[in-house]
């Protein structure tokens, strides 16, 4: 079994796009239409971001950890929410390539975002959330090689309920092995919304990962060891509609080489020529697209794409992601896009992936 995860808060302070004609980009409506069906735009509770103090037990993913991960001598794992000063939100600025408030709507004293369907997400219940989840697996070294893996949760979701106890995603860096940590910024909470807020303004996703840093390394207990925590390479994990944080994050972000991953998970619903002129931006990151029959025409696209510039597509992740690859791996019929985190190409995909960080 998974060690229980306890949480606690702590307050503080590329290159040219392709003719878009040949690119099979959904349309905004029809996207947010796709999403409204899987995820109910229902009014979150006031509470529906309230911290929980009590310790939650992840359900044990298989395969079972190493046996040398339960070994006494090992750091306990540490996990928290905190707040962040350039988390995505809140954000009042533009939306870019607009002239758009982000927050259009004023009524009886409250701001709110207009939605291409025209529903209001307000900011007080939806975008007023500016904690991060972080999570340390027990027996991690910060003075050895190092990943940070940064994961953006999509539509419908809330970091307790949904990325810590329904998706598993800090059980599955723990599940990995590997000496890594876990970032993940709330979005929209608990609407079908993929706005990225200050992911959206140049070097906003850097400035995150620096706080990240500082962030992590206060949580280990480690605070003068920042800089370690500074420079290690990033890799990002979007989940659906965490695409579009994920496409603005590697074209305006200013992570450079740091980051030297991508993974999306049932998420390529468009922006297919900026993950493409990422993947051309260097022949050592790694690009991984896993889907089900949601994304499967885009994910073609891009193959077809990536294949006529000469660019190699494989069907699997291979043991040495970190050389470089592209893979684009279909799920069987069977699995669904809601559980598409815990349940894709293989179970625990995420651990999958970090497994295969050689």
């Amino acid at each position: 079994m998974l060690p229980a995860l306890a949480l606690a808060v702590v307050s503080a302070t590329g290159g040219a796009a392709l003719a878009q004609s040949s690119l099979p980009n959904l349309k905004p409506q029809l996207i947010n239409d796709v999403f409204a069906a899987r995820w109910p735009s229902n009014p979150p509770a006031q509470d529906a971001v309230a911290v929980r103090t009590t310790p939650q037990a992840a359900r044990a993913p298989q395969p079972q950890l190493p046996s040398q991960a339960t070994s006494p001598a090992r750091a306990q794992p540490k996990t928290e929410l905190v707040k962040f000063a350039t988390a995505p939100f809140p954000y009042d600025g533009l939306i870019p390539e607009s002239e758009r408030r982000f927050l259009d709507v004023v009524k009886d004293g409250q701001k709110g975002h207009r939605t291409a369907r025209g529903t209001v997400l307000w900011q007080h219940d939806t975008f007023n959330d500016s904690r991060v989840l972080l999570h340390i697996p027990g027996g991690f070294n910060i003075n050895k090689p190092a990943v940070m893996v940064v994961y953006f949760h999509g539509h419908g979701a809330e970091l307790t309920r949904d990325v810590l106890e329904r998706q598993n995603v800090p059980a599955q860096i723990s599940l990995s092995g590997k000496n890594a940590v876990l970032v993940a910024p709330q979005f929209a909470v608990d609407a079908a919304d993929s706005s990225a807020g200050r992911f959206w303004q140049p070097g906003g996703f850097a400035r995150f990962v620096s706080e990240a840093a500082k962030k992590l390394a206060a949580l280990g207990g480690t605070p003068a060891k920042a800089r370690q925590f500074a420079n290690m390479p990033v890799i990002i994990v979007a989940y659906s509609g965490g695409y579009l944080p994920a496409a603005w994050s590697i074209r305006v972000g200013g992570l450079g080489n740091r980051l030297h991953g991508l993974v999306l998970l049932d998420g390529l619903y468009g922006e297919i020529e900026h993950f493409v002129n990422w993947i051309k931006s260097s022949k050592k990151v790694f690009f991984v697209s896993a889907f089900t029959q949601s994304t499967r025409r885009q994910n073609q696209a891009l193959a077809d794409i990536l294949r006529e510039q000469k660019v190699a597509v494989s069907g699997e992740i291979g043991k040495h992601l970190w050389r470089g690859r592209v893979a684009l791996l279909p799920a069987a019929s069977d699995v669904t896009h809601q559980d598409f985190v815990t349940q894709a190409w293989t179970e625990n995909p995420i651990a999958d992936i970090l497994s295969n960080l050689n």
